[in-house]
């Protein structure tokens, strides 16, 4: 349903209730844009944006952002929105400057939230009916679910700029980072088209398909992702065993567990007949950063630099 709300306070409908990587936009990382002015206040508004839980009409530039996604923080800031956010959920540890508190995006509460006094509320996922919440405090909600495809991200930057008044900063960093990937892809050898990719989301062999947006990147390399052979894709994230993988003599490892679960190269090599895949043996192991490689925003500019660094040694 097309919804029209106005930026206004909301402290006075929650005093019975009161009691959820820094970098410049010119190479699609975070922060704000660089090289470019942010727009007047004022301008360009109205708008309607349209996401995952329908139309939104703003009436003014929101100028008390709650970010409940890390991912839509990562986008906000590196479009130039970051002086409007007022507050982001416990999970957005990017860029540094991100006024982080406790909020909590797997647990969310609409109360705690309308105490920042947003004028607009980006998340993720619909969780506990927040979105319904929210808009009974009448809170303005964008919510943009995760992305499974890289020109979903693009729109995602684009929708929160509109949103947010930074529209050709929005633009201008989807193009950057849309630069930078196609000039990764270009970088590496023609021989590693074809090439086999394991991605690890943890120990426990939980991988991500083709059918993914951080799949989607490999598929760009020309990669062949040996969680597609999987008997039970699982919506594109299926559990692996560590025979499958040995079995599938993958040339390239990439390990999304170096945070959460503390593997390495090292470890890697070190799990039952591990040295005998390609990919250890010839060094071609990345060891990606948990956040950069499990993220739709910004930064997978920087994660598919990172691919083509180990694809060319």
């Amino acid at each position: 349903m097309p919804r029209t709300i106005s930026r206004r306070p909301v402290a006075a409908l929650l005093l019975p209730l009161l009691l959820v990587l820094s970098a410049c936009a010119d190479d699609g990382s975070g922060g704000d844009a660089a090289g470019s002015s942010p727009s007047p206040a004022g301008a360009d508004f109205p708008v309607t944006v349209t996401g995952d839980d329908g139309e939104l009409t703003l009436e003014e530039r929101p100028e008390s952002i709650v970010s409940m996604s890390a991912t839509a923080t990562e986008m906000l800031f590196a479009v130039g929105a970051g002086d409007q956010v007022e507050a982001v959920d416990s999970t957005s540890d990017f860029p540094a400057e991100a006024p982080i508190t406790d909020l909590s995006s797997f647990t969310p509460s609409a109360e705690a939230i309308a105490a920042y006094s947003p004028d607009l509320v980006v998340l993720s996922d619909d969780l506990n009916g927040i979105v319904d919440a929210l808009d009974a405090l009448q809170v303005p909600t964008l919510l943009l679910n995760a992305a499974t495809s890289l020109e979903e991200s693009y729109a995602q930057v684009e929708t929160i700029g509109e949103a947010t008044g930074h529209a050709d900063e929005a633009a201008d960093v989807v193009a950057g980072v849309q630069d930078r990937i196609d000039a990764a892809v270009a970088s590496v050898p023609a021989e590693t088209q074809g090439m086999r990719v394991y991605h690890e989301l943890d120990p426990s062999f939980y991988s991500a398909t083709s059918e993914t947006f951080i799949g989607g990147v490999y598929t760009l390399f020309g990669l062949e992702n040996i969680a597609d052979g999987a008997a039970d894709t699982a919506g594109g994230y299926p559990q692996l065993s560590a025979e499958y993988v040995v079995g599938q003599a993958p040339d390239l490892v990439v390990l999304a567990d170096t945070v959460c679960c503390a593997q390495d190269a090292a470890t890697l090599a070190q799990r039952p007949a591990f040295d005998t895949v390609p990919a250890v043996q010839q060094g071609r192991v990345l060891e990606a950063d948990d956040a950069i490689a499990s993220r739709w925003g910004p930064r997978v500019a920087d994660f598919a630099e990172a691919v083509a660094g180990v694809l060319k040694g």
